[in-house]
């Protein structure tokens, strides 16, 4: 559904400055005289080793100097969350990208963990590192502080993790040079080549691509209090928004940065705060700040709600056509279907990427 409001409304607030800290995450600790020592962790067992995907010679070479590696114009940048909860999902999301790219090695991985974390970064850090050796990658910490007192409630108390909010702040915690960055959530698998997503261009002065869903009913993510308050509803104004998935996204963090995109979605959760305009965690802000402005990728990009209802752990089938990635977003999780003997018929399409040794449906699985 397409629909068109009255004039734009126009709100001010006074935005705190959000202070995000990136850092390093080696496998190492400090002791009281700041001497480090390596840390053993035995976390690490639970995964296998992944096969090390290499570059065809068609690939192009990268800086060999690691330090400016993040900055190098050739490499495909993505980012991921690392949340010990699905950290499974995370590793056989990776696994899929690499499986499946023409360049496996020209591909940096961004890692959000959070400060709040069952796991260190440093734990969390040297599990990736166990089961790709290769691999190059940075972990990030996100200070949860940040939006913590912005979450509101949601129908589905995951949905109210403070680390689903963390790619809205992407743009500050990436180093600046970081100019475009391909966002996955960790209940995906990739299935096609990576390179071809990162090449989709972004037109105009839209800073987010991602697949739209404009047969949806928009109207249905947003409170009786939103559409019936014009002073809300005008932000659509002029506009024909549709429904995207944020667990896909192209994001141009230089225009990001230089739109304050964050502070804009942080104006609509203390909205909702004091109001009740939406009920689906960080999605809705996304949708009020890019809604109608959002370039259209293919919907091969996004086979999403694989997960089944968010309230009802269901099945989904595949939607028609060619696919590319496949997400499973919803409440069901294939790792937990799969273990529990209860598996979904997409599920058996996430199992070759899993590295979990002892999960009995693994396509790594030890015997």
């Amino acid at each position: 559904m397409r629909t068109n409001f009255a004039a734009i409304f126009l709100v001010s607030f006074f935005v705190f400055p959000a202070v995000i800290f990136a850092v390093r995450s080696f496998p190492y600790k400090a002791d009281c005289n700041g001497d480090k020592t390596r840390i053993e962790f035995d976390t690490s067992m639970q995964f296998s080793e992944a096969p090390v995907y290499q570059n065809g010679l068609e690939c192009p070479v990268l800086a060999s100097n690691s330090l400016l590696l993040v900055c190098d114009p050739l490499v495909v940048h993505v980012a991921m969350t690392l949340d010990p909860e699905y950290l499974r999902g995370t590793l056989a999301a990776i696994h899929s990208v690499l499986k499946h790219a023409s360049c496996p090695e020209n591909i940096f991985f961004h890692f959000i963990a959070s400060d709040s974390s069952s796991l260190h970064s440093d734990e969390l850090s040297h599990i990736v590192r166990v089961a790709f050796p290769s691999l190059t990658f940075k972990v990030y910490e996100f200070k949860e502080s940040v939006v913590v007192d912005l979450i509101s409630s949601s129908i589905r108390q995951a949905l109210e993790n403070p680390l689903n909010y963390a790619r809205s702040y992407l743009a500050d915690m990436l180093e600046n040079c970081v100019e475009r960055v391909i966002y996955l959530d960790s209940d995906i698998i990739v299935v096609d080549d990576i390179q071809k997503l990162w090449r989709v261009s972004l037109s105009g002065s839209r800073t987010i691509g991602a697949p739209e869903y404009c047969h949806a009913n928009f109207t249905k993510y947003f409170t009786y209090e939103f559409w019936f308050n014009s002073d809300f509803s005008r932000v659509f104004e002029g506009k024909n928004p549709c429904y995207f998935n944020t667990g896909v996204m192209i994001m141009d963090l230089k225009r990001w940065r230089e739109n304050n995109y964050t502070g804009k979605i942080e104006k609509w959760m203390k909205i909702q705060k004091e109001k009740r305009i939406y009920e689906l965690g960080s999605l809705p802000p996304f949708l009020l700040v890019f809604g109608g402005d959002v370039e259209a990728i293919d919907h091969r990009w996004n086979q999403h709600g694989l997960g089944g209802d968010n309230v009802v752990n269901s099945c989904r089938r595949l939607h028609p056509g060619t696919v590319s990635l496949l997400h499973w977003s919803g409440k069901g999780k294939p790792w937990a279907r799969l273990d529990a003997k209860k598996p979904c018929p997409v599920d058996y399409l996430w199992a070759p990427y899993d590295l979990y040794k002892f999960g009995k449906h693994s396509g790594n699985q030890e015997h």
